[in-house]
């Protein structure tokens, strides 16, 4: 407990006097060998000559009037020109309206031509596989084999295609042909399939042709219902694996363009019949189910028995989105078989999930998914009561596993609720079975024609043939044939696409006359977003969409939940907001001010914001029409120069198109030299505004080391280094010896202290970032810097702008012995030791004379320690002060000195957590007996088919053919996304000064706070702990990987971010067909195909689990 007394403030309370009392004896009492705990002007006295130090230095070398004498002096060499927040949002939003519509032109074209030559197309019978040319991208495919071996490629008829890098795509392709993709459990050779490609062909031309008129045009694909993707240009499949299980129909952006959005509840029958096999049929049916649905949809997951209970903490319908599904997945495991089937409960608890309209839902198409063995209940006065006549809810029921049981009621449940039956036999129907309800969803929006025709964007996603971040605009293809009866298709056809690179969006967007903390974003209307510095996921995953919302990608507050809901209305708006942001380091937290511009992107569903800092208002432009001066400052770059202008690193920014980028920033200065000698800077295949203002900047640095630097000796001041960083990619470090251990960002836009010089006010110290397992074993062997930076303001015309920040380099052992001096009693004439103190005399200490009593700190506003007077705690320069002297800093919080603020990070990636060892024997596959073995009978059963099913799958269902424990030791360990939690601390709004105890009993401690002047730093004194009896709970600040449920998605849930589905919902249509409604199985395999399937699995199977000698009799 610290008990604290404020300057200039008397205890609100009577019972703290006690405690104040206690403070001035500990104060006034003599210590030990006679000294006292120094008083508190005292401390102020040393604060103040720290403050003039600091600044005295800073005027000296930082040379921040002179530097604005510089600019003013060179005012003919450049423009102030103003950033007007509202035409820059409506000209950016138009440039990439008129992007995406020319996109969504190459769409519609693409999607008539598919309609027309499906419709014009003649089934054929007899078709053969030799019958049709085409491309079959997996025939060069070049697997990835985590075990090394040699995969026996897939004998194919496929043409044999040339193919050349294209920096577009990223990849080698070729623009005279299409590739064809089909999944590896689609039987290519099907009747079904070889028509699809026969038709499908055709659309070459069309892809060309689309081409032609646009050559920006990335990958347009065509998605086929039936599995097939056809995508163009051609280029070889990327496969990750040994079996390739890519089914375009599960992409997110196939599934947004198939059907409307969804209200699904799956009800799961766990009475005791379902159990082994059939209930983890069941989990993964549910698994994959939920991977059909998108961030529009909304779904809830129950068991039933003779009760119906949700599997999850939620209650009622959430949003589909990554993290409620996580929550969903993991809990559907822990289901267990048990009791008796009602059907009644099961129905019933999903009819009241649909009809509760007190929640946020898509309030689309709604339906029921059941999965159970079978019963011969038929629930129909639940369907009475519920559901008819209108039935507005669709019932799906899918019968799991291999049993006897009658599935007439089954059948007739999906036919008279307008849904359809489907068999899961076996883990290879799960996937197949799981997806194709979409097809009866999309049958409303084929009997709308034309108005079901609308093109959605997609969130951002990785595309899977490596462009990286894209969104994809979508258009559903219907089947435009008649029966003999004239009645109209009313399948779909599938769906087309075509990409747009995140990065083709980014490049409509200002960047560097906004400044360094000023930025251009956009989000869709799930409030995901689409643009934003801060979208950077770490992860490559093709199953889901990246999904980051703007109130993650930010530190959330009141305005901007205000702003994000004004963008998903569709509104314009500007906002001028206090907030808090993170660093770039993410170390720091500032209080800042912007200005947030926000107007909708027509024809899309993506609302598109500009922020900026006030400073940001206006930007330098410079006109160097001189050209003999733009050699002269051009000559300030070269590497020769350096010796005597100190070092130059210049910002890797595409300042020319042939411009080759370099994360060595020595290349890339020799690449950016090696072109100006062929290029003027007024060249049209270079940025203009880039190369002025970076040559600019190079003379009116190199103008500021002739003035302050080279006049002035570092070593009398004990500086490492003097710096300047501008808004034109200059960083000049002096003299050049101290670019050897410069280990700042080149770019000052991606530099922490560069963006915290600009939003903060004063000194802002940097020492350089320690973890806490930071040992300092070589610090004998290097010299430490501290930096120390600051803004330059200019004001002209009443403009005002930061244009630059400058700073010095501290040398941290040099510094730690001034600091002990300037926070001592001795003056510059005194001697150290010359004071005589005695218990007759008492006199105070100071951080130098006795700093084996008192430790004496000097801590940012993050909490990082930046000085002391102990010199064990040099080499922790850097870390949280909680690792330093936990107790002292528990104290600083406790008395507000501090702030904490936790926030999560979605887009980190972890290495994967360790698998508990949960059993020692292969579970859930059937081993057959040697009876079943030798019966022939039964090489043709559903069970061997399964098993062959179970062998395909085992391959990405790994938990179905090993342990836990086997997997996690033969699999390699691969990184996968989580959840970060951080914690940063920032000054809280306290600015007096405190005199306090830490009331430890015998081992209390005082100590003394005051926050120096124009400056990010807090001056600690306090006495050395005299003993470890004084616990105290350890501040953590170090990013640490979420506890499970954390933060917990059952309270998110009960109070959703605001959101809007698409405008338009396609869920009924009264001349819909629905006598169309289920099957069985579909397809009964060959004896040959299935005893080598078979024969494979068990060699498999004993390789991975050999049996002790006694199992083989």
């Amino acid at each position: 407990m610290a008990m604290a007394a404020p300057t200039g403030s008397a205890a609100p309370v009577a019972p703290a006097l006690c405690g104040h009392l206690a403070l001035l004896l500990l104060l006034a009492a003599p210590a030990a060998h006679g000294y006292s705990f120094p008083q508190q002007h005292t401390m102020q006295y040393w604060a103040r000559r720290l403050e003039q130090e600091i600044d005295g230095v800073m005027r000296i070398f930082g040379g921040v009037q002179q530097l604005r004498g510089i600019y003013n002096e060179n005012r003919n060499l450049f423009e102030v020109k103003e950033n007007v927040p509202r035409k820059l949002v409506e000209k950016v939003a138009g440039d990439i309206e008129s992007l995406l519509a020319k996109k969504v032109r190459a769409l519609k074209r693409l999607a008539n031509a598919a309609e027309k030559f499906q419709k014009a197309h003649h089934w054929q019978d007899n078709i053969r596989e030799e019958d049709i040319e085409y491309y079959d991208s997996k025939a060069d495919t070049e697997y990835d084999d985590p075990d090394g071996e040699e995969i026996e490629r897939e004998k194919s008829n496929s043409l044999k295609l040339e193919f050349t890098d294209d920096a577009n795509f990223k990849t080698k392709v070729n623009y005279s042909y299409a590739a064809v993709q089909i999944p590896t459990d689609i039987y290519k050779g099907s009747t079904v399939i070889l028509n699809e490609l026969n038709w499908t062909q055709a659309l070459e031309d069309v892809f060309i042709e689309n081409r032609k008129e646009d050559p920006s045009l990335l990958w347009q694909v065509f998605g086929s219902a039936t599995g097939v993707t056809r995508y163009y240009p051609a280029t070889p499949w990327r496969a990750p694996n040994k079996i390739d299980l890519y089914d375009v129909r599960r992409r997110p952006w196939y599934i947004q363009g198939a059907s409307s959005p969804k209200d699904m509840v799956i009800i799961v029958d766990v009475s005791g019949s379902v159990s082994g096999l059939t209930l983890k049929l069941m989990k993964t049916s549910v698994y994959e189910m939920l991977d059909t649905l998108s961030d529009d949809d909304y779904v809830n997951v129950a068991s039933f028995n003779e009760k119906a209970k949700p599997v999850s903490c939620f209650k009622h319908l959430v949003q589909a989105n990554i993290r409620n599904k996580k929550v969903f997945k993991e809990d559907v495991q822990g289901m267990v078989a048990k009791g008796t089937t009602d059907y009644k409960a099961g129905f019933e608890y999903a009819f009241d999930q649909l009809q509760n309209s007190n929640i946020t839902r898509a309030n689309c198409n709604k339906m029921i998914m059941m999965f159970t063995d079978g019963g011969e209940d038929r629930v129909q006065d639940v369907f009475e009561k519920y559901n008819w006549p209108n039935k507005t809810v669709r019932v799906f029921t899918f019968s799991v596993g291999q049993h006897n049981y009658d599935v007439t009621p089954l059948q007739w449940m999906a036919c008279a609720n307008k849904g359809y039956y489907f068999e899961i036999p076996s883990i290879g129907a799960i996937r197949i079975n799981t997806q194709e309800y979409l097809d009866v969803l999309g049958r409303p929006m084929v009997l709308a024609g034309n108005r079901a025709k609308q093109v959605q964007w997609t969130n951002v996603y990785q595309d899977a043939l490596g462009l990286g971040l894209v969104v994809t605009g979508t258009l559903p293809v219907f089947n435009l044939t008649e029966d003999s009866s004239d009645r109209k298709n009313q399948l779909i056809l599938g769906v087309m696409g075509i990409d747009v690179a995140l990065n083709d969006i980014k490049r409509l967007t200002p960047r560097y006359n906004l400044g360094a903390n000023g930025y251009v974003f956009a989000i869709d209307l799930n409030g995901y977003v689409l643009l934003h510095p801060n979208l950077q996921p770490q992860i490559i995953n093709f199953r889901e969409p990246v999904t980051l919302d703007f109130l993650d990608a930010e530190l959330e507050d009141e305005n901007k939940e205000e702003i994000r809901r004004s963008m998903i209305d569709g509104n314009d708006g500007q906002r001028f907001i206090k907030t808090l942001i993170k660093s770039l380091d993410e170390q720091y937290i500032d209080e800042v001010f912007r200005t947030y511009t926000w107007a909708p992107i027509k024809s899309t569903n993506y609302s598109l914001g500009l922020v900026l800092p006030p400073y940001s208002t206006y930007y330098i432009q410079a006109n160097l029409s001189d050209q003999i001066l733009q050699v002269k400052y051009f000559e300030y770059l070269l590497p020769n120069s350096f010796e005597s202008e100190g070092h130059v690193f210049i910002a890797p920014r595409e300042y020319c198109k042939d411009l080759d980028l370099s994360d060595n920033n020595t290349e890339f200065l020799e690449n950016f030299i090696a072109l100006m000698e062929k290029v003027t800077p007024d060249s049209k295949q270079c940025d203009n505004f880039l190369l002025h203002n970076l040559i600019l900047d190079t003379g009116i640095t190199q103008q500021l080391v002739e003035r302050v630097w080279k006049d002035q000796d570092l070593n009398t001041y004990s500086l490492l280094a003097v710096f300047a960083a501008t808004d034109g990619g200059i960083t000049r470090v002096f003299p050049n010896k101290a670019a050897d251990d410069w280990e700042e960002e080149p770019e000052p836009f991606n530099a922490s202290f560069y963006r915290r010089s600009l939003d903060n006010k004063g000194y802002i110290f940097k020492p350089p970032y320690r973890d806490a397992g930071y040992r300092g074993l070589d610090l004998e062997n290097n010299t430490i810097g501290i930096l120390v930076s600051t803004a330059v303001e200019l004001s002209i015309g009443g403009k005002t702008l930061k244009p630059a920040v400058v700073g010095v380099k501290l040398d941290l052992e040099a510094w730690a012995e001034k600091f002990k001096v300037l926070a001592s009693n001795r003056t510059d004439r005194d001697q150290l030791g010359a004071r005589r103190c005695d218990p007759s005399t008492s006199c105070e200490m100071d951080c130098e004379a006795n700093n084996k009593d008192l430790i004496c700190v000097l801590i940012d506003d993050g909490g990082f320690l930046v000085l002391s007077n102990q010199e064990d705690h040099w080499y922790q320069v850097g870390k949280f002060f909680s690792e330093v002297d936990a107790n002292l800093m528990s104290a600083l919080y406790n008395n507000s000195f501090y702030t904490r603020k936790e926030s999560y990070d979605f887009q980190s990636v972890c290495a994967p957590e360790a698998q508990s060892n949960t059993g020692a024997a292969p579970r859930g596959v059937f081993v057959p007996t040697v009876a079943d073995l030798l019966n022939l009978a039964w090489w043709t059963s559903a069970a061997a088919w399964s098993l062959f099913q179970q062998f395909l799958y085992g391959l990405t269902y790994s938990s179905w053919f090993q342990t836990e424990e086997v997997a996690g030791d033969s699999m390699e360990a691969r990184e996968t996304s989580c959840i970060m939690k951080q914690t940063q601390y920032y000054f809280s709004t306290v600015n007096a000064t405190y005199n306090a105890i830490i009331d430890c009993g015998n081992c209390s401690r005082l100590f003394h706070a005051q926050r120096l002047a124009n400056t990010n730093l807090l001056f600690v004194v306090a006495d050395k702990p005299l003993c470890s009896q004084c616990e105290s709970v350890k501040l953590l600040q170090a990013e640490v990987r979420a506890p499970p449920r954390d933060p917990n998605q059952c309270e998110l849930v009960d109070r959703p971010r605001y959101r809007k589905g698409p405008h338009i919902c396609f869920d009924y249509n009264a001349t819909e067909d629905t006598s169309d409604c289920g099957r069985g199985a579909s397809f009964a395999p060959s004896l040959g195909v299935l005893l080598s399937l078979q024969l494979l699995l068990l060699y498999s199977s004993a390789s991975r689990h050999p049996l002790p000698p006694a199992a083989c009799l």
